[in-house]
């Protein structure tokens, strides 16, 4: 998926286990099928997880994770995968990894329950912990992804209405920046992120970029998990201000834009998620 990805398997898996925490190394381990691209999962037992970050950069993630989820996962209203153990580097594999608690769940497809994902963003945008860390998706919509967003959009030329897109872009842009204290931000609510059982949430995970600053990339799960319909649902529920609401549709867009042309042919159901940010986005403004 990544230029000098390091590949990983179950086998690689067992043997870190073994060289690590044995107790589990006779537990059934099977690679799961995911869209992410961050990490590679593997399922441990019947109740646990193994993520292997795939880049050098994702290990980071891990130690966010480790640092921060025990305190949030008590004051959230649906679970999040507080890490079991934490694998050290080793010849095998140079970066650390993890285990962590397996969460039942399909992801949305469109589909997911408005007013409790509202409830939960809700939840974790009030939580008043303090020394949070900045978090890259809480800064600048500009300074973030517009160098970026402009690249795809002439990568894009031919597979979207760039025109219509760059319109958007640019009204996102305008939108007045964030000026409040920083709050609790998820940072990537995309569909495979969440997880659904009859639409309601029934867990969040990958909390790699948790951590404080502006709250409009957490409304990208409006146009990701959500049909048009539950959209303004989702908005109601949270009361956002014109200016969050345009950043976070703002955010949707750029992550489709950039993700599009670089998982085309690695990736095709995050691929698929882009199209989807795109679309919604763009039929949001009709």
């Amino acid at each position: 998926m990544h230029e000098n990805e390091r590949p990983t398997d179950a086998a690689l898996v067992r043997r870190l286990l073994a060289e690590q925490f044995p107790e589990w190394t006779d537990l059934s381990i099977e690679p799961v099928s995911s869209s992410g691209t961050v990490n590679a999962l593997y399922r441990l037992g019947d109740d646990m997880l193994v993520r292997l970050p795939r880049m050098d950069w994702g290990a980071g993630g891990l130690a966010r994770e480790r640092e921060w989820l025990p305190r949030l996962a008590p004051l959230l209203p649906a679970p999040v995968p507080v890490p079991l153990a934490q694998g050290a580097p080793s010849q095998e594999f140079p970066r650390e990894w993890g285990v962590y608690p397996w969460l039942e769940g399909e992801h949305p497809n469109g589909d997911a329950d408005a007013e409790s994902l509202a409830a939960f963003v809700a939840a974790l945008h009030a939580i008043e912990l303090d020394g949070g860390p900045p978090t890259r998706r809480g800064r600048s919509l500009a300074e973030v992804q517009g160098e970026d967003a402009r690249a795809a959009l002439l990568e894009l030329d031919g597979l979207i209405d760039v025109r219509a897109a760059t319109a958007a872009w640019e009204e996102a842009l305008a939108a007045p920046v964030w000026d409040a204290p920083p709050v609790w931000i998820h940072g990537d609510l995309l569909p495979g992120n969440l997880l659904v059982r009859d639409g309601s949430l029934t867990g969040v995970i990958d909390w790699g970029g948790v951590g404080v600053g502006d709250p409009a990339c957490d409304m990208v799960a409006a146009w990701g998990a959500l049909s048009a319909g539950s959209r303004e649902v989702f908005r109601r529920a949270l009361d956002v201000d014109d200016a969050t609401w345009a950043r976070g549709r703002g955010w949707a867009l750029s992550i489709g834009l950039i993700a599009l042309p670089y998982y085309v042919d690695t990736n095709p159901v995050f691929a698929e998620t882009a199209r989807v940010l795109i679309r919604e986005v763009l039929e949001d403004r009709l």
